[in-house]
């Protein structure tokens, strides 16, 4: 809550209202439909300004978010010699520290003494220049070889910028495929014809069966009827003489 009696409004559009009285202020920011947000509270009167809180506070997260994105934390990368170390490993260490000063690293050569190695620090010395030396063109020493305890360590500055790593392209593209459709002007798509749409293929007819045709019934034998017996002979009466 806003407890100042004045305050300068500044509205959404970013136009200055001049100063006026908390109250009204607030007022105009809930007739439309708005809140009223103090953005610069160390000013006389305050400044505040017509928004959107929610939106407001998104927008904020969302910038700190882009610009922490953006920030590249410098990696530091340790090379330990030693004064008697062979030519191989040292070439090995040479071309190692390339590579992290290539990639915008910042890297720290250490050359450890072993027992009365100690007592001559200048055989330390002589590594570090000698590193230093071969590695010129890609970095720089941030200060003088530094003795500590049973070491001498030197740091050095990266002068390449840091690489960004891009995602790989997509399967089947090419750069040269991307730089030529990028020379193509707008004007030949928009009149390139539409690709040709291949006629549907008409359908196969479908395969005429031949219905087979039924069976004829058997025919049964049937058993010949059996004779009619005679119809036995009525006796005749004898008539009287």
């Amino acid at each position: 809550m806003i407890r100042i009696p004045q305050v300068r409004v500044v509205d959404e559009e970013g136009a200055q209202l001049g100063v006026m009285p908390t109250p009204e202020a607030l007022e105009m920011a809930q007739e439309r439909g708005l809140d009223l947000v103090e953005v610069a509270p160390m000013a006389a009167p305050p400044v505040v300004k017509f928004l959107d809180f929610g939106q407001y506070k998104y927008d904020l997260t969302k910038r700190e978010k882009e610009a922490k994105r953006k920030q590249r934390s410098v990696t530091f990368k340790e090379i330990r010699l030693s004064p008697k170390i062979g030519v191989g490993d040292f070439d090995t260490k040479v071309h190692r520290a390339i590579e992290f000063l290539e990639d915008g690293d910042r890297i720290k050569v250490t050359v450890r003494f072993r027992g009365r190695e100690l007592t001559h620090p200048e055989l330390g010395r002589n590594m570090i220049a000698r590193f230093v030396d071969r590695v010129k063109d890609h970095g720089v020493p941030e200060r003088t070889p530094l003795l500590e305890g049973k070491s001498m360590h030197i740091t050095m500055a990266s002068i390449h910028k840091p690489k960004t790593h891009e995602g790989p392209a997509p399967r089947g593209a090419s750069a040269t495929d991307s730089a030529s459709a990028a020379e193509i002007p707008a004007a030949a798509i928009d009149a390139a014809p539409a690709p040709a749409v291949a006629a549907a293929e008409p359908a196969a007819p479908e395969p005429v069966v031949a219905e087979e045709p039924a069976a004829p019934e058997p025919n049964i034998a049937k058993e010949a009827p059996a004779p009619a017996k005679p119809a036995p002979a009525k006796p005749t009466a004898a008539k009287p003489a």
